[in-house]
């Protein structure tokens, strides 16, 4: 490893097998909800990662999905895993599928959550109300109600909830990420994108038994996406969540933890 990656494990399950978790874009480990977290952690270790120059760690941010799921790899070396679940959510989708193909032994089930395949149609970049938004200095409370969840109300009350939770500790919590941060992660996002069909038939490599969830109405990553996921994947299995957008697993954190843990199981 070139650079210090913090690590959190959650909880310890006695029996279950070791999750590892890739954040999305911009994300350190105050980002993800506990109520998920809480809930995978009931059954299994659950281990939260700052990606290399986000939060604690250190380095440099990575601007490549290649990079960056080779730093994960090279961190499971150091912490002495040999194999893990692997929960992937937007960005951290990109990496998982990386890690997937290049270190399959590593991984035993993998989730697939708010994310998209290699140079499939419509993932290059994101539409010009997303991108203004995502793209921020410093993303608000409103920046991340617009992207992340519908726009009904009923959704965007269920994103006001999820703030609430993430927001709740006050204390020793992650360092925000940087610009520098925010634009290596597009850059690497953009790059994912580029149209490419041979890019998408790598998916039919990936052969451990995956579970894909998905928001039906994802205004960053097109849900169309996640059911081309499913059909390239040999052994997926794809769970869509009603009036809910990029953050379905957190707008139905209960839920998204109840599906996931009977998946590994």
């Amino acid at each position: 490893m070139n650079a210090s990656q913090r690590r959190v494990v959650v909880s310890a399950g006695a029996t279950a097998s070791a999750l590892s978790t890739i954040p999305r874009r911009r994300c350190n480990l105050d980002n993800w909800d506990p109520v998920l977290t809480d809930g995978l952690a009931a059954s299994r270790e659950v281990i939260l990662v700052d990606y290399a120059g986000v939060g604690s760690s250190s380095g440099a941010p990575s601007g490549s999905v290649a990079e960056t799921a080779r730093q994960i790899i090279a961190l499971t070396e150091a912490l002495g895993l040999e194999q893990i679940d692997l929960l992937g959510f937007s960005l951290g989708g990109f990496v998982t599928q990386e890690i997937a193909l290049v270190r399959p032994r590593l991984i035993r089930r993998l989730v697939l959550a708010g994310t998209g395949p290699e140079g499939a149609p419509g993932m290059h970049a994101w539409r010009a109300d997303i991108e203004s938004h995502a793209r921020a200095t410093v993303n608000d409370a409103d920046d991340l109600l617009y992207i992340f969840f519908a726009h009904p109300e009923t959704s965007q009350a269920l994103g006001r909830e999820f703030l609430g939770r993430i927001f709740r500790r006050t204390e020793d919590r992650d360092a925000p990420t940087t610009t520098a941060v925010r634009d290596a992660q597009y850059d690497a996002i953009v790059e994912w994108g580029i149209p490419d069909h041979a890019a998408l038939q790598r998916l039919t490599g990936i052969r451990m038994p995956t579970l894909i969830l998905q928001g039906d109405d994802d205004l960053m990553i097109p849900t169309r996406a996640s059911h081309l996921m499913a059909g390239l994947i040999p052994d997926a299995c794809i769970r869509v969540y009603p009036d809910s957008a990029h953050a379905s697993l957190f707008q139905y954190p209960a839920e998204a933890a109840k599906d996931i843990n009977e998946f590994l199981d």
